[in-house]
């Protein structure tokens, strides 16, 4: 079963800006294209860093109020540096989150929780720069339509996956939702058939109402070495 990987569903060649761009530059990009961050690329093309709009907002809190609370954390010559930057050498996170082009939405979102930021650079195994993806490009997977979702559960899921006949079973998808009724072939079916289609891109939840021909679950008893 092909999952949505990264490379669908991100924004490829971003805007980007080198360490040398101007702080009100940056903003002025961010502002235009609507984007949460900006990734900073050395004239070879190389990733070094990202600039996003929580660095921006720390850098106007911190030449407003050098003390702000939300920055104590930092040591007096950092929240210096920050309010005095220029470029977006000064300013940017210069170990920016990355996940490859080939990786799952899935394992994006997972690099995007436990890393705890908003935006990871697609990158290659040179650290050139592929593209973008934002939670919003992850969620994606859930707009597919549901005739989709619906062809790939009798495809993938019921004939690849369980080898059952899908002409036994009536499913529909609407909204996301799958809904499967009729008879399974075997009894070992059931347990596997709804973690199977809760796996498909897409799928927000599975509701089924089905039956089985022949209990499988339950082996032949041994025979007694007396009956011989």
């Amino acid at each position: 079963m092909r999952h949505y990987q990264v490379r669908d569903v991100m924004t490829a060649d971003p805007v980007t800006v080198t360490p040398a761009t101007s702080v009100k530059d940056v903003a002025d990009i961010l502002v235009r294209q609507r984007a949460g961050a900006v990734p900073v690329l050395t004239v070879g093309g190389k990733v070094v860093g990202i600039v996003s709009e929580t660095d921006l907002l720390r850098k106007e809190e911190l030449q407003r109020d050098p003390e702000g609370q939300h920055s104590m954390h930092l040591t007096y010559r950092a929240r210096r540096s920050i309010a005095t930057a220029e470029s977006a050498r000064e300013i940017m996170n210069t170990h920016p989150a990355t996940v490859r082009a080939g990786a799952t939405v899935a394992e994006a979102a997972r690099v995007m929780d436990r890393q705890q930021v908003t935006c990871l650079l697609v990158t290659d195994e040179n650290s050139k720069l592929l593209g973008m993806v934002s939670p919003r490009d992850l969620l994606r997977v859930f707009l597919r339509p549901d005739q989709e979702i619906r062809a790939e559960i009798i495809r993938e899921v019921l004939a690849g996956y369980l080898g059952t006949n899908p002409a036994m079973i009536q499913a529909d998808v609407t909204d996301g939702v799958a809904r499967l009724t009729g008879e399974l072939e075997r009894k070992s079916m059931l347990a596997l058939i709804q973690p199977a289609v809760r796996a498909v891109d897409g799928v927000i939840d599975v509701e089924a109402q089905l039956g089985y021909a022949i209990d499988d679950t339950r082996l032949p008893v041994a025979a007694s070495l007396t009956d011989y």
